[in-house]
């Protein structure tokens, strides 16, 4: 009787503690305006009035930028010469690629411009390869920004495969495939017989130069192998100085891209005839690239393009549009505000 009884004492004192438990959890939580949801808040109404102000708006502000965009767009100058295939000696036309790894055959190539409109300076010269994927995923991994920040990491070579090391084993440096397949095509410019000097100062972001590459880091056996894929580099010029790699290494996001070559500090006028002696060095025929020589001047916006005021054009017209409809369709079919007759339940 007696352990009955203190078993039966021991479970009811058991089930009281955990009923005082889950009394515990359930309580109530402290009152606060946030936990009960009663924070100011702005709820606006959406009235046709409301909606069709904001459109409008909206479309007001967006046409008038979009013209001024165009406008300033078709302000810039452009002088686009492909010169891949013109510059092919007319015995090789048939077999490019022989003609590109062929070194006994000079590359030099001569291509007269005529500026078509006045171009004030500076004048931005560009180089645009097509079908060059740069965003390619290997591609894109294929260096080591630690052996280009510092030089005590020059024997980092991780991910910069296929191009790491020499046949004996030292490191490259810059190593990766970007760095290998650095652009090597030169232009040299003249108007009659003066020649226009190309400025190739702070043509890289200065970020860049000050972040990204070492100003004590110096290339060391690049592009010392049997196959060479682009230019070469001095060794006895700082990383965070040679600037047409630092413009190089900045990966493109679209297989047709341009970068920044240098810039010609002289106006061109109108008919002058640029003649450009450029060595046609670097090797697209192997996938089916096109080279381009841009010249280019800019605007308050910058270079040359009409995507920005179609944009804004595009979406302030389509934006008045609809206010037009919703004000049409306002008078045509207006609808009280708040009417209980639109519930879904009272339409039956």
């Amino acid at each position: 009787m007696s352990s009955h009884a203190v078993g039966t004492s021991n479970g009811g004192s058991g089930d009281a503690a955990a009923g005082g438990a889950a009394r515990r959890n359930t309580r109530m939580p402290k009152y606060s305006k946030f936990t009960q949801q009663e924070l100011p808040a702005c709820k606006p109404i959406l009235t046709p009035k409301w909606v069709v102000s904001v459109f409008l708006i909206v479309g007001v502000i967006f046409v008038p930028i979009g013209v001024v965009s165009l406008l300033a767009a078709r302000d810039v100058v452009e002088i686009i010469d492909r010169y891949d295939e013109a510059c092919v000696p007319v015995n090789m036309t048939e077999n490019k690629l022989a003609y590109i790894q062929n070194e006994t055959i000079s590359k030099e190539c001569i291509r007269n411009l005529t500026v078509t409109k006045y171009m004030k300076q500076p004048i931005f010269v560009y180089y645009e390869l097509d079908n060059f994927y740069q965003n390619h995923r290997r591609y894109v991994k294929s260096r080591n920004d630690a052996q280009l920040r510092d030089a005590s990491k020059a024997n980092q070579t991780s991910a910069c495969e296929p191009e790491k090391t020499t046949a004996n084993g030292q490191p490259i440096v810059p190593c990766g495939l970007i760095a290998w397949s650095l652009f090597n095509d030169t232009y040299n410019f003249t108007r009659g017989n003066e020649n226009l000097t190309v400025d190739k100062k702070d043509i890289s972001w200065k970020s860049d130069r000050e972040h990204k590459f070492g100003k004590d880091v110096y290339p060391s056996n690049f592009q010392n192998g049997a196959l060479k894929g682009g230019a070469t580099l001095n060794p006895k010029i700082p990383l965070s100085e040679q600037e047409d790699l630092i413009v190089w290494m900045r990966t493109a996001a679209l297989p047709t891209f341009r970068k920044l070559y240098g810039r010609l500090y002289f106006d061109l006028k109108e008919n002058d005839t640029i003649t450009v002696r450029l060595n046609n060095n670097y090797n697209t025929y192997s996938f089916g690239g096109k080279k381009k020589l841009v010249l280019s001047t800019a605007t308050w916006l910058g270079g040359k393009n009409d995507f920005l005021g179609f944009a804004y054009l595009i979406v302030g017209g389509l934006c008045i549009f609809l206010a037009f409809a919703f004000t049409l369709l306002y008078f045509v079919k207006p609808r009280k505000l708040g009417d209980h007759n639109y519930l879904s339940w009272n339409r039956r």
